[in-house]
């Protein structure tokens, strides 16, 4: 177990004043149940992911597997040459919730207040009370035996901020216990990197680097003023993580901000009927996700990854919410010529829906929507009248609750079927 100062006084727990935050992440979480469920697999390197052949990437390496340099996102033909003796498995998306599940409940045993953020990692917030003096490093040992006796693991860490927590969770893994206590926030912090804190992406730690700031240190000693001059209120938000002040709440019910799904393909698309083909199948997709979680949006977007990696997005503000794709696909395929021209080649396309505060979740009138998308004449919903499309999606949704999503598909979706890579990601609206 990895502690800061003051964590034993004479073989006890030092006391703990303040906010306690964890950070519960399930070490190699797709790897680790593929191990689970083949016991023959445990100790020897696995890996899930994509068809090496198919543009495929790397969703989860076990431990054994990372020790060849492989990790997520790696695309898996460059797995295969670092590890080829690594087991494969595509993925089984069903069985990983099921584990997730289970956890989660052990983190809701120990307190109401979590917040999941993805399929594989939560916050809890176990802050001492005058009716609960139990110490969240007990707490945390406990959720590690009790996660444990499920058949995987995970990495804890424990801080007075979600800030603190997370970076210290990812200190020592697996099976890793890393405790702030409170006072030494900035002792803990000060000599990490600063690309280790949330929110500091590539674009950010270039200009920090660029100014010589190189540790999270470094970035408190720039000063709050100099930093909002820099990044706006960003620098703001840099600055009080960075002095481990960040009192974000563990938020039970955190607002969705948006539903998105999107496709890798195994070979390349060019040609722009298979293009809004895929465009249609990931706003289905998000559609009966939209629905089922009763949530209307506003905002519609599509992205696209070419051939080169290199990736391009749009988004539109419609003037009413919506959960139709019926309605808002033709919008997502209008929107596909800022995107794309004859000659370029996609290798994956994404659909969202976002927009949701303060919005109703029933539907909308959408289409008074000519300053939406260009050529809006060209897109009109696929079936005019309103309540026949409501009984439509109704009627489609029912069948698949009931026989399974492949039980109803459109032609669109028939399409590109069998040219993915069999990657998925982690998306933590997918589990929930």
């Amino acid at each position: 177990m990895n502690n800061e100062r003051g964590e034993h006084i004479d073989g006890t727990l030092a006391a703990w004043d303040g906010p306690a935050i964890l950070l519960v992440d399930l070490d190699a979480f797709f790897a680790s149940v593929e191990q689970l469920d083949h016991p023959a697999w445990r100790g020897k390197p696995v890996i899930v992911g994509g068809d090496a052949e198919k543009h495929g990437v790397v969703s989860t390496a076990s431990y054994e597997a990372r020790k060849f340099g492989v990790h997520s996102a790696m695309p898996a033909s460059q797995a295969c040459k670092l590890c080829p003796h690594a087991i494969w498995a595509p993925g089984r998306y069903d069985r990983y919730k099921e584990v997730s599940n289970q956890v989660m409940a052990i983190l809701r045993d120990e307190t109401p207040h979590v917040q999941q953020v993805s399929i594989d990692e939560a916050f809890l917030d176990v802050t001492p009370t005058r009716v609960n003096r139990e110490h969240p490093v007990l707490v945390a040992l406990r959720i590690q035996q009790r996660v444990e006796a499920l058949g995987v693991t995970c990495s804890v860490g424990v801080g007075t901020s979600k800030t603190v927590a997370k970076i210290a969770s990812d200190m020592d893994k697996p099976r890793g216990l890393t405790v702030v206590y409170p006072g030494t926030e900035r002792q803990f912090l000060d000599p990490l990197p600063i690309r280790v804190m949330s929110g500091i992406g590539k674009a950010t730690e270039e200009k920090l680097r660029h100014r010589g700031i190189e540790t999270l240190g470094q970035l408190v000693l720039e000063g709050q003023p100099r930093l909002e001059r820099l990044f706006g209120k960003n620098g703001r938000t840099m600055y009080v993580r960075a002095c481990g002040l960040d009192d974000a709440p563990v938020e039970q019910g955190a607002p969705v901000k948006s539903v998105s799904n999107e496709v890798t393909f195994a070979n390349d698309l060019t040609q722009r009927a298979d293009i809004e083909a895929a465009i249609n199948s990931q706003a289905a997709k998000v559609g009966r996700r939209l629905r089922g979680k009763g949530l209307a949006g506003i905002t519609i977007g599509l992205r696209l990854r070419y051939a080169d990696r290199s990736n391009r997005s749009v988004q539109r503000r419609l003037q009413n919410p919506t959960d139709d794709e019926l309605s808002f696909a033709p919008l997502l395929c209008n929107m596909l010529d800022e995107l794309w021209e004859p000659g370029m080649a996609v290798r994956l396309v994404g659909v969202s829906v976002g927009g949701f505060d303060g919005v109703a979740g029933e539907q909308g009138t959408l289409f008074d929507v000519a300053d939406v998308a260009p050529n809006s004449s060209d897109a009109a919903p696929r079936v005019k009248d309103s309540k026949k499309r409501r009984g439509l999606l109704t009627a489609t949704d029912l069948v698949k609750d009931r026989f399974g999503e492949s039980a109803v598909r459109f032609g669109h979706e028939l399409r590109n079927a069998g040219n993915t890579t069999g990657t998925s990601a982690k998306n933590p609206a997918d589990y929930k």
